[in-house]
């Protein structure tokens, strides 16, 4: 849901207000399976089923994440605008990592609280979920090895900033992997927030499929109007259904990519406040570990 547009944002309202239609649509979707078999429709065998995740991962994606992220086991991942957990909680377990998530929702985080013990088992508390904002995340600077974000990006009241802040959680040599989208034939224009953000480009993935997945997927909630009406609700359904009717003109020159932004290697380390947000297995206040268990 929410798929990273390809226009500039506009002003949004407090979080707690924003909040509101994730917290709806969320709780919905856990009294149903409809809405994960429609996205299972729309990627076919590429869909991750145990993932569930209400965006445009698929076994791809993960894949890519995998790879890009080069973390090591016990290094800490942050899942940012993570939902309900599914994509983190899937990374943390196939790279042996902790983990750190946060959305704006709190519905999704304590959903993705209680999906820990099916991906981690009894070490399920190597992962934590807390309210955030992409914006102001709650980390202590430099925490993370890496972060994902998966079509969360777009949703931020300012990108900028946004960037920024998870740069700040990044120390030297860490990496930042976030899908973004643009028109066909435009020049990216993410290249000054990046240089803010005190980030460099390390690799950009093309992922030609996923704007077809999209239309599909549209097309399918359109069509089952009357039955995401019935099942999730009047408000989550109206929500969903006027995403397809605005983004699906949009599609055809759509430009999906995933990028890997890294803080170079030998740069300071974010500055700003610290965070009051604990990693697992910290405490707030505690600083990162020394020598190689430093975030890379």
């Amino acid at each position: 849901m929410n798929p990273t547009s390809t226009t500039p944002p506009t002003p949004a309202p407090p979080a707690h207000g924003r909040s509101s239609q994730y917290d709806a649509f969320h709780a919905a979707r856990a009294r149903t399976n409809l809405v994960a078999s429609l996205y299972a429709q729309a990627m076919g065998e590429d869909y991750p089923a145990e993932v569930a995740a209400s965006s445009s991962c698929d076994w791809p994606l993960l894949g890519l994440l995998t790879a890009r992220l080069r973390l090591r086991p016990g290094q800490l991942l942050v899942d940012a605008g993570c939902g309900a957990g599914g994509i983190g909680l899937w990374l943390a377990r196939a790279l042996a990592a902790r983990l750190a998530g946060f959305d704006l929702s709190p519905v999704a985080t304590a959903q993705a609280t209680a999906r820990r013990a099916h991906f981690l088992g009894p070490s399920a508390d190597r992962a934590v979920f807390q309210v955030g904002e992409l914006e102001n995340t709650g980390l202590p600077n430099g925490a993370a090895h890496g972060i994902v974000c998966v079509d969360a990006l777009g949703g931020a009241a300012d990108r900028g900033a946004a960037l920024r802040e998870l740069g700040r959680v990044l120390p030297p040599g860490g990496r930042l992997v976030v899908t973004r989208a643009l028109r066909r034939g435009a020049e990216p224009g993410w290249h000054e927030q990046v240089e803010a953000a005190g980030l460099t480009q390390e690799h950009l993935d093309e992922r030609p499929g996923e704007p077809a997945m999209w239309e599909r997927l549209y097309h399918l909630w359109i069509a089952r109007a009357a039955q995401l009406r019935r099942e999730l609700g009047e408000a989550p359904a109206e929500n969903m259904l006027s995403e397809a009717h605005r983004m699906l003109p949009k599609l055809r020159g759509r430009r999906a990519v995933l990028l890997t932004l890294r803080r170079p290697p030998d740069a300071p380390a974010g500055a700003g406040p610290a965070g009051r947000m604990a990693a697992p297995g910290r405490h707030p206040g505690d600083r990162p570990a020394s020598g190689k268990e430093t975030p890379q």
